[in-house]
C-alpha cells in the first residue's frame, strides 16, 4: 500500500482521507525542509499546509513522490517549477472558500470602517464615546480599489454592491471589457493607489508581487486609506505598514494573513490601534473545510492511480 504524508494542521482532515484513499495515510510535522524530507521518504503522496516549504531540494529527494496537494488556494509554498522537473503533479483547491473569504474581507473592511474594534475594547476598559477612535467616514460613494480580479475579488465587489461604491481595480491578466461587465474599471496600479480609499489585496504571492505594498505604495495611497489583506502576508512590507499606521499616512489596516505565521509576540503590526490582525482564517467555514477536503482526496486519489488530478497546476501559466 502506497503511503500519504498530511501536514499536522486541523484544516486537514486526515480521517477523511484515511476512509477515502486506499492509502497509508500519516500524520507529520512538515515546517521546515528537513522535517519534510524525512516525514515524505518513501511516500506516494504528499498533502501540505500553508507553512510547509516544499522547495527544489526537498522534491530532489523525494523519489517516490507522485503528488504535492495543496490543502488551500495558494501555492507560494511549493516549487511548481522542479516539481514538474520530478516528474511531481502539484494541485490546489482553487474555489472551495471563496464565500468565506469574501465574506471576512468585507467583515474586516467594515470593522475598519466603523472603527468597531476599537469601540470594543474601549468601552471594555471602562470607556463610552462615539468620539473616542479614529474619525469615521461615510462608505456611501468611497472608491474600492480590488489588486487582483479574480473568483474572490469578484464576490468582494458582488457582496459590496449595496453599499454605493465606485470600484476600480488592477489585474494585467484581465482585460477592461470583462471587468466593465462587473461594473468596475480597469485602472492602473499607481491609480488605485492615489484614487482608492480602500485598498483590497487579492494577488497571489509571486517574485513580482511580493511586497508590492512597500513604503512608496503606502505613500501614494490616500491619508484616510484602509488597507485589507486576505490574500497572502508577503505582499505587503510589514515594517513600512507599521510606520504608515503609526505615522498617520493610512488610516487603518485589516489583515487576516502575515509573512510569518503565527507572529512572534513583538510582530510590528500586532497590538496597533488601526489595525485588525484575525489568524488566517477567512477561509474557515464547516462547509469550507468539507468541500476542502473532499477535494484533497479526490486530488491525491486521481494521482495515485495515474490520473491527471482534477485541479492540477500547469507549471507553465503565466501567473507563475
Amino acid at each position: 500500500m502506497e503511503r500519504v504524508v498530511a501536514s499536522d494542521d486541523p484544516m486537514i482532515d486526515v480521517d477523511r482521507l484515511r476512509a477515502e484513499l486506499d492509502a497509508d495515510v500519516v500524520v507529520a510535522e512538515t515546517d521546515d525542509e528537513d522535517a519534510v524530507r524525512d516525514a515524505a521518504a518513501g511516500a506516494a503522496g504528499l498533502v501540505v499546509d500553508v507553512n510547509t516549504p516544499v522547495t527544489a531540494g526537498v522534491l530532489d529527494a523525494l523519489d517516490d513522490l507522485k503528488i504535492v496537494a495543496r490543502a488551500g488556494v495558494g501555492i507560494d509554498n511549493i516549487d511548481v517549477s522542479a516539481a514538474a522537473d520530478n516528474g511531481v503533479t502539484v494541485t490546489n483547491v482553487p474555489e472551495y472558500c471563496t464565500d468565506e473569504v469574501a465574506t471576512h474581507t468585507v467583515t474586516l473592511l467594515l470593522d475598519c470602517v466603523r472603527t468597531l474594534t476599537a469601540y470594543d475594547r474601549d468601552v471594555r476598559d471602562g470607556g463610552w464615546g462615539w468620539e473616542r477612535t479614529r474619525p469615521v467616514h461615510r462608505v456611501r460613494d468611497q472608491t474600492l480599489g480590488l489588486v487582483s480580479f479574480g473568483p474572490i475579488a469578484r464576490r468582494v465587489r458582488d457582496q459590496l454592491r449595496g453599499f454605493d461604491l465606485d470600484v476600480i481595480a488592477y489585474d494585467p491578466y484581465v482585460d477592461a471589457e470583462e471587468m466593465a461587465d462587473a461594473d468596475v474599471e480597469k485602472v492602473a496600479l499607481e491609480t488605485l493607489y492615489e484614487r482608492a480609499d480602500y485598498v483590497s489585496l487579492h494577488a497571489p504571492l509571486t517574485g513580482e508581487t511580493a511586497e508590492m505594498i512597500d513604503a512608496d505604495a503606502l505613500a501614494a495611497m490616500r491619508e484616510q486609506a484602509i488597507l485589507v489583506n486576505t490574500g497572502r502576508g508577503g505582499l505587503v512590507d510589514e515594517a513600512a505598514l507599521r510606520t504608515a499606521l503609526e505615522d498617520g499616512m493610512i488610516g487603518a489596516a485589516g489583515l487576516d494573513v502575515l509573512a510569518e505565521e503565527p507572529p512572534t509576540a513583538d510582530h510590528p503590526l500586532v497590538g496597533l490601534d488601526n489595525c485588525i490582525v484575525t489568524p488566517h482564517a477567512a477561509w474557515y467555514s464547516e462547509e469550507a473545510r468539507d468541500d476542502l477536503n473532499a477535494a484533497v482526496a479526490a486530488n491525491v486519489e486521481a494521482a495515485l492511480a495515474g490520473e491527471t488530478p482534477p485541479n492540477r497546476i500547469d507549471p507553465d501559466t503565466d501567473w507563475l
